[in-house]
């Protein structure tokens, strides 16, 4: 199964976001979102470690602007890794409450490979995200396995845009974090091989994003009058016959 296969089908699906702190970057925890948005509503969010040590300082500084919590897990042993047996206790918690219909386990360790392996065997959907370096069984027990590689890829890809966009446009830091959402939103609905995306799809990614999102804080009524403000970044077009409308980003156009 490939992440393309889902991209429009399961936006309804409950999500469960599970974080190896000490496993994983924390640099990339908007695309962490924007990737496990693409199977449906992440409803649970959590980041595991041992908060009390130097290392788990990145994530304490980003914690509240993507809602995600916090849970501690003590090193009773040095050398000693608890965070995964703290991470798949939780995880079959959940699991076994049906709380969700798909996990998404951020960690390149192998010891999570029983974990995927026993929450596939449940049926529902599991979406791996971790290094190159990642052992194969893991990426073998998920259905869809994301490389952080090609996340920080995009990510950088992201940065030099939105550096080129503030310097061509004169870009308020809030008028540059809008356009960042809505290409984010685009990427996590979805595109055709034109780049075409459902407008209203990217609507509900944008308040995944930010439930804070809404139209008339920029001015606009409709996000469809929102989009059509900011010509130099994307385009509509609404299909004959069709009552949708698309947006394409010009990022790449």
């Amino acid at each position: 199964m490939t992440s393309e296969n889902n991209h429009n089908g399961n936006t309804e699906k409950r999500v469960a976001i599970l974080i190896d702190g000490d496993n994983a970057q924390s640099t990339l925890i908007e695309q962490i979102v924007v990737e496990s948005g693409r199977f449906g509503n992440a409803t649970i969010r959590r980041i595991y470690g041992d908060w009390t040590t130097s290392n788990m300082k990145s994530w304490k500084d980003i914690l509240n602007s993507y809602a995600f919590q916090p849970i501690q897990q003590f090193r009773y042993t040095v050398g000693k890794n608890a965070t995964d047996s703290a991470m798949i206790i939780d995880a079959m918690d959940i699991l076994h409450n049906g709380q969700v219909d798909a996990f998404c386990l951020v960690s390149s360790d192998s010891d999570y490979t029983r974990l995927a392996t026993r929450i596939r065997e449940s049926g529902k959907l599991v979406i791996g995200i971790g290094k190159q370096s990642t052992p194969r069984a893991f990426v073998s027990a998920c259905d869809v396995f994301i490389y952080t590689e090609n996340l920080e890829e995009r990510e950088a890809q992201m940065r030099k845009a939105a550096q080129k966009q503030q310097t061509l446009e004169k870009l308020t830091p809030a008028e540059l974090a809008l356009i960042n959402n809505i290409n984010q939103a685009i990427d996590m609905v979805g595109t055709d091989d034109d780049g075409w995306a459902s407008l209203s799809e990217v609507g509900t990614a944008l308040r995944r994003i930010d439930p804070g999102f809404d139209p008339r804080t920029y001015g606009a009524k409709q996000l469809a009058q929102l989009v059509r403000a900011k010509k130099p970044f994307f385009e509509l077009k609404k299909p004959s016959g069709k009552s949708v409308i698309l947006i394409r980003s010009k990022e790449e156009v």
